[in-house]
């Protein structure tokens, strides 16, 4: 008796179905896996054998065959364990239920317990959306498949109970389904504006930069505090939508760092990964074609301390996602993309040695070597970074003044009503902020007054700006007059987007 049973396999974010066909014949003892399996898959036939013993059922001492369909797309990781044991157990007469509508996720220990498995709610989502309604997933990941509607998911902690609900022995009710919005996200940055001491340009800096979704670099001396501002932008950032928050946690789930309590990402991801990081580690890739930093801070913040330090090659990946929104990771088993929006902030020294520019301290560096540690920062990503500000050293005057400084929720509450003008403007071009505009949005919402417009033109010319430069200008001053509630930009708009330019 053939078998039929489903079960789902990833390629990136997007769910493939996978028809899981077991044929019990008479003939030699042996357990055959085909159907272009990797080898976490092949080893399931032992987690298998074992995981229906111990469950109180028995493997047939007979030819078993187990073929994974379509044969020519690649199966990777454990999730199709429960498939795999349920369709023995229905091909060997063990268990006599309906289970063509039914999709199996998750990974059997050997003592038949189930194990959660990365990439459920994408999995789930894309199920969804090929007909699939009814899911026997691993308790492990039932917080997670909450937030998915439309669906009934029951989740099991161990075979035996997955077997006994489709038998009619013991009957589980689908788990309870839970509303994003009766969640309140948590400040888990132990960040706040307030703490910040001074730096009256660069806090302005920080605001607008967020406010219109633009990228940031800090140049100054070490310790004046870049570091801290960088860790303060989640705190203004406006709280996610629950569509945000679905594709975030896609992502974190298929790299396996969701978090089983919460289920899904509430905080906007602030990701910092250390100088040292290789390109692969940023961009994605590996045997499985993970996703990488980059993606991991979509609808978030990617924060390279330091950019100098790292390599070339790594700083030049960021093109693309900068530009398109999203990484297309190419590897010898395939191309993946995966979604990359999220708000760029760097932080570098003046110089090697970090005092180029200071009032008190000397530089030791010569020119050359000035001009050869800003250089490892190349033009053309430098071109995609819209604002870049200067860090001023702090007086101790400053530090000592207990004086009550803005906190990141006023700030936020600014930077909410700026993005709400942003949302109801381009409710119809299918962008939500100014840093996503292209050429035709900044035709239309960024018209130049014949002032406005000399005062470009001496700036383009002056500082030998690029057209992309000129493009990014313009988005800055318009998000710097939706902050004063200003319909049109004005000349005072366009200096302040102009003086963010040069450092």
């Amino acid at each position: 008796m053939i078998a039929k049973v489903n079960g789902f396999s990833l390629i990136g974010l997007q769910g493939v179905a996978i028809e899981v066909e077991v044929d019990i014949n008479n003939g030699l003892p042996c357990f055959d896996v085909v159907g272009l399996a990797d080898t976490a898959v092949k080893e399931s036939k032992e987690r298998v054998r074992s995981a229906i013993k111990n469950s109180g059922r028995n493997i047939p001492v007979k030819h078993i065959t187990i073929n994974l369909a379509p044969a020519d797309v690649k199966k990777e990781g454990s999730a199709l364990d429960l498939a795999i044991a349920m369709g023995i157990l229905i091909s060997s007469g063990q268990l006599d239920a309906d289970v063509k509508d039914v999709v199996f996720l998750g990974e059997l220990s050997l003592d038949g317990s189930l194990r959660r498995v990365n990439g459920v709610l994408p999995i789930l989502i894309s199920a969804l959306d090929m007909g699939y309604k009814k899911f026997i997933i691993p308790k492990a990941n039932q917080v997670e498949a909450s937030y998915v509607d439309g669906i009934e998911v029951v989740a099991v902690e161990n075979l035996k109970q997955a077997i006994d609900h489709l038998s009619g022995l013991n009957l589980l009710q689908p788990i309870q389904k839970h509303d994003y919005s009766a969640k309140e996200s948590k400040n888990i940055y132990h960040s706040d504006l307030s703490l910040v001491k001074g730096q009256a340009v660069a806090k302005r800096a920080l605001e607008v930069a967020v406010s219109g979704g633009h990228n940031l670099l800090f140049v100054g001396a070490p310790g004046t505090g870049k570091t801290m501002l960088a860790k303060c932008i989640p705190t203004i950032m406006p709280d996610m939508t629950f569509c945000e928050a679905l594709e975030t946690t896609k992502i974190h789930s298929v790299a396996g760092i969701l978090k089983d309590s919460d289920g899904i990402v509430f905080n906007r991801p602030f990701r910092s990964p250390h100088h040292t990081a290789s390109m692969v580690s940023l961009a994605g890739g590996g045997a499985h074609v993970k996703p990488g930093e980059i993606s991991l801070a979509h609808n978030g913040v990617l924060f390279l301390d330091e950019m100098p330090e790292y390599t070339r090659s790594s700083l030049e990946v960021l093109r693309q996602p900068l530009e398109d929104g999203n990484i297309t990771v190419s590897r010898a088993s395939g191309s993946v993309n995966y979604p990359a929006n999220f708000m760029l902030c760097g932080s570098m020294n003046p110089c090697p040695c970090g005092n180029y520019g200071s009032a008190e301290k000397v530089c030791t560096c010569s020119p050359s070597q000035i001009a050869k540690y800003k250089s490892k920062i190349s033009g053309p990503l430098l071109d995609r970074i819209d604002i870049q500000v200067e860090v001023d050293e702090v007086k101790y005057s400053e530090l000592t003044d207990n004086s009550q400084n803005e906190s990141s929720k006023q700030v936020k509450e600014r930077v909410n009503r700026t993005r709400l003008i942003q949302k109801n403007r381009f409710k119809d071009d299918g962008i939500l902020t100014n840093s996503d505009m292209g050429e035709k949005h900044i035709q239309k919402y960024c018209v130049l007054s014949s002032e406005c417009e000399e005062i470009l033109k001496s700036a383009y010319e002056s500082l030998h700006l690029s057209p992309r430069a000129r493009s990014r200008i313009i988005k800055v001053a318009r998000t710097i007059a939706d902050m004063d509630l200003y319909e049109d930009i004005r000349p005072e708009h366009l200096l302040e987007a102009i003086s963010y330019r040069h450092t």
